[in-house]
């Protein structure tokens, strides 16, 4: 039998690869390398592995979401991306139905108007 410990990092775990898409998209609005997207994500509280970055950006950049291109002029090669036109659609449209997600979560958690105090029924 699992720990509840191991049952609630299962299920943060989860919440935050069902987040990744939306948090990727939403910080490349200007061009950004792997490493300094994974710097910016360290900054704002997201410790994000490298080994799910990349895969997560090859998939959005085949669907179209992303561009990207090499830059070989700053000594070491990087690959930049950045939201394509699909991409600020997407970004638009999913950030839309988080909110409208987002809001019915409010009113349904413990602690708010709609919500048990205690999480319990």
């Amino acid at each position: 039998m699992e720990s509840q410990q191991e049952i609630m990092g299962g299920l943060v775990q989860e919440l935050h690869r069902g987040s990744l898409v939306l948090i990727i998209l939403s910080q490349l609005n200007e061009k950004q390398y792997g490493y300094s997207l994974v710097q910016r994500l360290e900054e704002q509280g997201l410790s994000l592995d490298p080994g799910t970055l990349y895969p997560l950006l090859r998939r959005l950049e085949k669907q179209g979401l992303l561009d990207s291109q090499w830059d070989t002029e700053a000594g070491r090669p990087r690959r930049y991306y950045i939201l394509s036109l699909a991409g600020r659609q997407v970004l638009t449209a999913v950030t839309r139905e988080w909110r409208k997600l987002n809001g019915i979560m409010q009113d349904m958690l413990p602690g708010n108007s709609g919500g048990e105090e205690d999480g319990t029924d």
